[in-house]
């Protein structure tokens, strides 16, 4: 039994995330970048940190927040031992390290998001970049060939984000981010339950 919550740790994590993101979207009650005065949470509108405050864009209290809140904590515990978990997997001690580093810091930093430090927490998007081009490098060079699509597939969707986001094109990073959001977990539950260490240990990594 042990073993198997520890093996499924990622997945329920994220599960349970999605699902309370999700009732928190429900419960929002309105007000976005583009229309202060909509009714209600559009995916297509509307940012998911609009979720994580106390009042609503349109001046209304934000019931749905402490699901939102509760979500993201899954949500940083999910991706934080995905990371711990992807190092084991890493033959080369060096980047394992840093890997493992990055996991144990993302379960504070993602979860700063939706607090009133939120501008701080978004060091855990950099290190989530980071963590994930790194993998990326390891899985290039090995024979998961699905995986190495994913992986692109992931990188360029934050990407696209930052750079709609950066030149003010909000109607579409709004988007954006929920498309990045999905091919994230999708990659990291790929990642998670469709890789181990064998997979790795034939490439000569740096030292």
């Amino acid at each position: 039994m042990k073993q198997t919550i520890k093996k499924y740790l990622v997945l329920v994590c994220l599960l349970i995330s999605v699902i309370l993101i999700i009732i928190a979207a429900f419960l929002y009650p309105g007000g976005s970048l583009l229309d202060k005065n909509s009714i209600g949470f559009d995916w297509s509108k509307n940012f998911i940190s609009n979720l994580f405050a106390a009042k609503a864009i349109n001046g209304s209290d934000n019931p749905g927040r402490i699901w939102a809140v509760i979500g993201m904590a899954f949500h940083s515990v999910g991706y934080g031992i995905f990371f711990i978990n992807m190092s084991k997997k890493i033959p080369s001690k060096q980047w394992a390290k840093i890997l493992k580093f990055i996991g144990l810091a993302n379960i504070l930093f993602i979860f700063l998001i939706a607090t009133p430090l939120h501008d701080l927490g978004t060091i855990s998007i950099v290190l989530t970049l980071f963590g994930l081009f790194t993998i990326t490098i390891f899985i290039l060079r090995s024979k998961l060939h699905l995986l190495k699509f994913g992986c692109i597939i992931c990188l360029l969707t934050f990407y696209c984000f930052f750079s709609l986001f950066g030149f003010g094109y909000l109607d579409l990073a709004v988007i954006m981010q929920k498309v990045y959001n999905i091919s994230a977990i999708l990659l990291v539950l790929g990642l998670e339950y469709c890789t181990k260490y064998e997979d790795f240990v034939e490439i000569r990594s740096e030292r």
